[in-house]
C-alpha cells in the first residue's frame, strides 16, 4: 500500500510525466476515460511565439516517451492502487487533480494542432502584425542599439525593451540605425560597422521595406507641415497689461504765498497690445488719473496729469518693422516726440518706475514741445552690432489734428517734428537732437507768462556711462531752445542742464537708487516783460524698492531753490511716495 501511494504521489508531482504516460498508454486512456471531466477548462493566455515554443518541446518529449512505453509497461486497471473508505477524500482529491491534469493534457495537444496549422501560414516577420521581444528582428535591432547607440529611448527617459512595438515603431528604430551607421561610415571613426552588423541591416531593411517607405513618405510630409507652421506660427493675440499708481506727496516746506496740502492721488493705465506678426506693435491704452501739480513745484511730476478720473483714450499707435533695419510708428493719439527715439536718461524711461520729478525727463524733449498727438516717425538702423548701436530716429506729431478748423488739422495748427541721432554701447550711451515746433499759445515751461504764437528750435544732447556692467550709471545733459515771437511777440532763449546718478539693483534685484540735480528752463531775456532773470536749481533723491516683479515702493525727496527762477521766492521740499502696481 505504501509503495503505491508513493508511485502516485510521484506522479502527482511530475505532471508533465504524468501526462506523457497518460497519452503514451491505451491502457490508462482506456481505463480513465470515463472518469475524466469533458469541460473546457480555462488556459492562461501566452503570447503566439512563446506557447509554440513550449509545445513544440513538449511534443517531442512525448514522442520520446510513447517510443519507449511498450505493451508490458501497460497498466492494467487491476494495478491501480486500492484506496480504503476511511481514505475516501483523499482518493477524490487525487482523482479531481488527475482529472485537471488529464483535461490540460488534451486541450494543450488540440492548440498545439492548432497552432502548427496556424504558423504554418506565417513564413515571415512581415507577416507579423507587431514585433516581440522573441523575435530575431527585435533582438537583431536591439543588439544594433546597444552597439551604435541608435535610439536614446521615449521621452519619458525608458526604452521599453521588454515590449512589442507595432511594426512601424519598430521601422523607425531600423531606420536610426541606418542614418546611424551612415554617419559613422561618412566620419570615418574608428568603430566602424561590421560586415555581420551590415548584413544584419540589409535583412532586416528587406522585411520592413514597405513600412520604411511608409514612414520615410510620412516624415517628408510632416517636414513639410512643420515648417509651413514655423513660417506661420504666430497667432494674432491682444494682451492685458496693466500699471496703477498710488501718490502721496507732502510740501512740508514752502513759500507763504503757496497754499499747497498733503495729496494722495492715483493713475491707471490699461494697455492692450495686439501684434498681428510677432514683430509689431498695435497699442490702445486708457487711463485715469487725478494728479495735480504743486503751486511750488513749477514742474510738476513725471505721471502728473488730472482728468477727474475719467477713463480716456491716452496712447494709440502702432509700430511695425520695414525690412531688417527699419521700424515706423504711427500714432492716432498721445504721441509725443520722445516716442521716436530713446531720452538715454535712466531715471526718466518710465514715469511709473522712474524718478518722482518732471525734471527727470531731460529739458530738451519738453521746453520746445507744442502738445501730444497724432503723428508718425520712423528709426533707421545704421549700425546694429551686438554691442554697438547707431541709429537715426525722427517723427512728426500735431496736437489737433482732428480738428479742421483754420490755423488747426494735421499741418496748419500746432505741432513738434524731431531728428536725433543715437548712439549706444556697452559703456556709452550718447543722444544728439534737433527740435522744431509751433505753438500758437507760447511754450509753456512753467516759469514765464508769455502768451502768443511762436516757432522753437531746440538742440540737445544727453549722455549717459554704464559701469561695472550698469551697476553705476553716471551722465547728464544740456538743452538749448531758440524762440522766435511772431507777430510783435519777443523773441527769447531758453537753457537748461542736469547731471543724473543711478544705482542699479541696490539692495536687491530691480531696485534703483537715483539722484537728478540741475537748472530747469531759464533765460535772461524778459526782463522788459517784468519777467525774472534768477536762476533756480532742483534736486531730487529717489529710491525704488521692489517688492516683487509687480509691486515696487519709491519714496523721495525734492528740493527746489528758488522755485519760478525767482530769489525772493523760499525753497521748496516735497516728500513723496508712489506705489506701483504692474501686471
Amino acid at each position: 500500500m505504501s509503495s503505491n501511494v508513493s508511485w502516485w504521489g510521484a506522479l502527482l508531482a511530475a505532471p508533465a510525466a504524468t501526462v506523457a504516460l497518460v497519452f503514451g498508454s491505451p491502457a490508462i486512456a482506456s481505463e480513465l476515460g470515463s472518469s475524466i471531466d469533458t469541460d473546457d477548462t480555462d488556459l492562461v493566455s501566452t503570447p503566439l511565439a512563446e506557447e509554440t515554443t513550449v509545445e513544440e518541446i513538449f511534443l517531442e518529449e512525448i514522442e520520446e516517451i510513447e517510443g519507449n512505453v511498450t505493451e508490458e509497461d501497460s497498466i492494467d486497471s487491476a494495478e491501480l492502487p486500492t484506496v480504503s473508505e476511511d481514505e475516501d477524500s483523499q482518493t477524490a482529491s487525487s482523482e479531481s487533480t488527475l482529472d485537471d491534469v488529464l483535461q490540460y493534457s488534451r486541450e494543450g495537444r488540440r492548440r498545439q494542432t492548432e497552432n502548427r496549422d496556424s504558423l504554418s501560414q506565417v513564413t515571415s516577420i512581415t507577416q507579423l502584425s507587431d514585433v516581440r521581444p522573441e523575435d530575431w528582428a527585435y533582438q537583431a535591432l536591439q543588439s544594433l542599439v546597444e552597439r551604435y547607440g541608435c535610439i536614446v529611448g521615449y521621452p519619458d527617459r525608458t526604452y521599453r525593451g521588454q515590449s512589442a512595438l507595432t511594426r512601424y515603431e519598430f521601422a523607425a528604430g531600423v531606420n536610426a540605425c541606418l542614418d546611424r551607421i551612415a554617419e559613422l561610415l561618412a566620419a570615418s571613426t574608428e568603430n566602424l560597422a561590421t560586415q555581420e552588423d551590415l548584413e544584419t541591416l540589409r535583412r532586416l531593411q528587406e522585411e520592413f521595406a514597405a513600412e520604411l517607405a511608409t514612414l520615410r513618405g510620412r516624415v517628408d510630409n510632416l517636414e513639410a507641415r512643420v515648417a509651413e507652421l514655423e513660417e506661420n506660427q504666430f497667432s494674432t493675440t491682444t494682451k492685458l497689461r496693466g500699471e496703477i499708481l498710488f501718490f502721496a506727496a507732502v510740501p512740508f516746506e514752502q513759500d507763504d504765498q503757496f497754499n499747497d496740502q498733503v495729496i494722495f492721488s492715483d493713475r491707471v493705465r490699461l494697455n492692450f497690445d495686439t501684434s498681428f506678426t510677432g514683430e509689431d506693435l498695435l497699442r490702445a491704452r486708457l487711463e485715469a488719473e487725478d494728479t495735480p501739480e504743486f503751486e511750488g513745484d513749477q514742474l510738476g511730476f513725471q505721471f502728473g496729469g488730472d482728468n477727474g478720473d475719467d477713463i480716456q483714450i491716452d496712447d494709440l499707435y502702432y509700430e511695425f518693422p520695414i525690412g531688417d533695419r527699419v521700424s515706423a510708428l504711427i500714432g492716432a493719439n498721445g504721441l509725443d516726440i520722445d516716442d521716436f527715439t530713446d531720452i538715454i536718461s535712466p531715471l526718466g524711461q518710465s514715469s511709473g518706475s522712474g524718478g518722482i520729478s518732471e525734471f527727470n525727463d531731460p529739458r530738451q524733449y519738453e521746453q520746445g514741445f507744442a502738445g501730444s498727438g497724432a503723428g508718425a516717425g520712423a528709426r533707421i538702423q545704421l549700425i546694429d552690432d551686438e554691442s554697438t548701436g547707431l541709429s537715426f530716429d525722427f517723427g512728426y506729431v500735431a496736437n489737433e489734428p482732428g480738428n479742421p478748423a483754420e490755423g488747426n488739422g494735421l499741418f496748419n495748427g500746432d505741432y513738434s517734428g524731431i531728428v536725433q541721432l543715437t548712439f549706444t554701447s556697452d559703456l556709452v550711451d550718447i543722444g544728439v537732437n534737433y527740435v522744431n515746433a509751433y505753438d500758437d499759445s507760447a511754450f509753456d515751461v512753467g516759469v514765464y507768462d508769455v502768451e502768443g504764437p511762436a516757432v522753437a528750435n531746440t538742440y540737445g544732447a544727453q549722455v549717459n556711462f554704464k559701469l561695472f556692467d550698469e551697476t553705476l550709471e553716471v551722465g547728464g545733459g544740456l538743452a538749448f531752445t531758440d524762440v522766435a515771437g511772431i507777430g510783435g511777440r519777443p523773441d527769447y532763449d531758453l537753457w537748461s542742464w542736469q547731471g543724473t546718478l543711478a544705482l542699479n539693483d541696490l539692495g536687491g534685484e530691480g531696485n534703483l537708487l537715483g539722484v537728478v540735480a540741475g537748472v530747469p528752463s531759464y533765460t535772461r531775456d524778459l526782463r522788459e516783460e517784468g519777467e525774472t532773470d534768477d536762476t533756480g536749481f532742483l534736486a531730487e533723491l529717489f529710491y525704488r524698492f521692489s517688492l516683487n516683479d509687480n509691486i515696487a515702493l519709491t519714496p523721495s525727496i525734492i528740493w527746489l531753490s528758488d522755485p519760478f527762477n525767482d530769489n525772493e521766492v523760499d525753497s521748496t521740499f516735497i516728500g513723496s511716495l508712489r506705489t506701483t502696481f504692474r501686471f
